[in-house]
């Protein structure tokens, strides 16, 4: 994979170290396809995928694997079709299956550099920075972008800086029983903006790809600060 334009942004000792981290990313909707594709275009060449949910006719508007050729096929095998043909080195290993507190034990086979959680589930977000924090693995999770109209408003911090968020509101809520270092060491993507509530999830196409890209902003600049 030719990774000429960012090496001459960061060198090519900075290129080395991105293409060795080993990255799980939970939820392959809006916000988590983006940043998985953009992570595969900075070159990093291991991935665990995991999603249990197959492609609808209302995920394009959204959803960059999305097509009007693969509706009901499974996100996990899309996405490894995909990351395949733009980068045949990478490795990527599939669990098809939705998480829940029952079986979260099984994104821990292995030892992971990030998390990404993009899931839909609060509980497993909350189950997510308990672990995390335990396992000492870095974890970025994202909070609601659904019926969100306005990417100008997203922000990245820790869970403890949050505001606006009622997502995030409920998992600080969670979390304060236990320790606030939790919070501090959780890394989140969130948006200031009020929700437009109606009769169902509204989703744009630039809300949750923005949300994405802010994911791997952070990853990608967080390795290059490395020393």
């Amino acid at each position: 994979m030719n990774l000429s334009r960012l090496e001459s942004l960061i060198g090519p000792e900075k290129i080395e170290q991105i293409k060795k981290l080993n990255i799980l990313i939970i939820g392959l909707g809006g916000v988590g396809g983006y940043a998985l594709e953009s992570l595969v275009r900075c070159g990093i060449e291991r991935f665990t995928i995991v999603d249990g949910d197959t492609i609808k006719p209302s995920n394009i508007n959204r959803q960059i694997i999305a097509t009007s050729k693969n509706n009901n096929k499974y996100k996990t095998k899309e996405w490894k079709k995909r990351i395949k043909l733009i980068n045949p080195n990478c490795k990527v290993n599939i669990i098809n299956t939705m998480i829940n507190e029952d079986n979260i034990e099984v994104l821990f086979g292995e030892k992971y550099d990030y998390i990404i959680d993009c899931c839909d589930t609060s509980k497993v977000k909350v189950l997510l920075v308990k672990l995390c924090y335990e396992k000492g693995i870095k974890l970025v999770s994202s909070m609601g972008m659904a019926n969100k109209m306005d990417a100008t408003k997203i922000q990245i911090s820790t869970l403890d800086k949050t505001e606006m968020d009622p997502l995030a509101r409920k998992i600080r809520s969670e979390l304060r029983r236990e320790s606030k270092d939790l919070m501090r060491n959780t890394i989140v993507v969130y948006s200031i903006e009020k929700a437009i509530h109606n009769n169902m999830l509204g989703s744009t196409s630039f809300v949750p790809s923005v949300a994405g890209l802010f994911i791997t902003n952070y990853i990608i600049n967080n390795e290059n600060k490395k020393a």
